[in-house]
């Protein structure tokens, strides 16, 4: 069984960082399972989840500030556990559009807390609405619904939630979460 690992990395955006951080973990031996990336301003994010043997992740984790110094970025490295698989959580995607404002995002997060639903996946944007210019705000998440949620109460307690903020939503089985 392979060791994990989860490096962060955060800097001012140039080609080539993907190339030079997958190449960083290529040339110590591990994999990278997942990841998440984006340019958010004029900032190059990216967490991956870098599999190896003990050693190699060992090297990677030690070799954090090594990998910082050479690619000019802020980078953070934390060995993991493989994640439990829970049975008995059904992935379920959110959509949201609505006139940009603050507190969407919290908002809509604290509907989940309070139903104990956890947000396994969250990515949100903004941008000008067609023909008006409106500024608009889209959120789209998968959540993990305990499969004792009656989903029929949660559906109608969600679109309750969305019409008292006039946010468009939906709430769909997750078709590839």
């Amino acid at each position: 069984m392979s060791d994990l690992l989860v490096i962060s990395a955060l800097g001012q955006d140039r080609t080539g960082i993907v190339n030079e951080l997958s190449q960083a973990v290529l040339d110590a031996g591990g994999n990278i399972e997942e990841s998440r990336m984006a340019v958010l301003g004029g900032e190059f994010a990216i967490i991956m989840l870098v599999s190896g043997e003990a050693d190699t992740i060992d090297g990677l984790a030690a070799g954090a500030a090594a990998m910082e110094q050479r690619l000019g970025l802020t980078v953070l490295a934390r060995r993991t556990a493989p994640r439990a698989r829970v049975r008995t959580l059904v992935p379920y995607q959110v959509e949201v559009v609505a006139m940009d404002h603050p507190g969407i995002v919290h908002d809509v997060a604290d509907f989940f807390a309070r139903h104990d639903i956890n947000i396994e996946d969250l990515a949100t944007a903004t941008y000008p609405a067609a023909h008006t210019g409106t500024p608009m705000f889209s959120l789209r998440m998968i959540v993990a619904v305990p499969s004792t949620l009656a989903i029929g109460e949660l559906r109608h307690a969600f679109s309750d939630f969305c019409d008292g903020l006039n946010l468009d939503a939906t709430l769909e089985p997750a078709r590839n979460p």
